[in-house]
């Protein structure tokens, strides 16, 4: 069985134990998280495709981590002006994982 769910602008495609990493969401490690916006839910035979979402479709999971992504480096540069600038930059995510999916 998974399911397809949206949270932060992104859709996922999601198992029951699958660990995935999703923009930062409140709350703490060990936590309970729940993912209502559900597009799609499928099990071996049958297939529900919401309009947009599918109806008293939830997805339950547990933080794992809050944490931040590994350093971007933006590099800006002019050639012949004298003019560059560096910064980086370190995004925050939530690693969920999965432990049910009910349609």
């Amino acid at each position: 069985m998974y399911a397809i769910v949206e949270t932060g602008g992104k859709q996922y495609r999601v198992q029951p134990g699958d660990i995935i990493r999703v923009e930062r969401l409140p709350g703490e490690t060990g936590e309970e998280v729940l993912f209502d916006k559900v597009l799609l839910v499928a099990d071996g035979q049958e297939v529900k495709v919401g309009q947009p979402v599918v109806e008293g479709a939830k997805v339950k999971g547990v933080i794992v981590k809050q944490d931040r992504g590994r350093k971007v480096i933006v590099f800006k540069f002019k050639r012949r002006k004298r003019y560059h600038r560096k910064r980086g930059h370190r995004q925050y995510f939530t690693a969920v994982k999965i432990e049910e999916i009910n349609a």
